[in-house]
């Protein structure tokens, strides 16, 4: 199995990464699209200590789709910590 298909799955799984930023839970991935660049995918399962409450992040740029696994891969990670600090108050300068 390659690192492409335990990060994304097929497309209707969740992607396969963990992670987990100031107490939220996190999954992601990088979804190969049809022309062959990839597209992070970020799913929020909510916060640890409290029940599960999945939510597809949408995408935050114009730039959904990057050449390489590793560059989608990095921007669906920083994706799902702006996302905590949007909702936190946290500055952006803490990234």
């Amino acid at each position: 199995m390659n690192t492409q298909d335990a990060a994304a799955g097929s497309g209707t799984e969740e992607p396969g990464i963990d992670f987990i930023y100031r107490g939220w839970h996190f999954k992601y991935g990088a979804q190969r699209t049809g022309s062959g660049v990839y597209r992070p995918v970020v799913v929020c399962l909510g916060r640890g200590h409290g029940p599960e409450q999945k939510e597809t992040l949408p995408s935050d740029t114009d730039e959904i789709a990057y050449a390489t696994e590793a560059e989608a891969l990095r921007h669906a990670e920083q994706q799902a910590m702006r996302w905590v600090h949007d909702r936190t108050g946290d500055g952006q300068g803490q990234l």
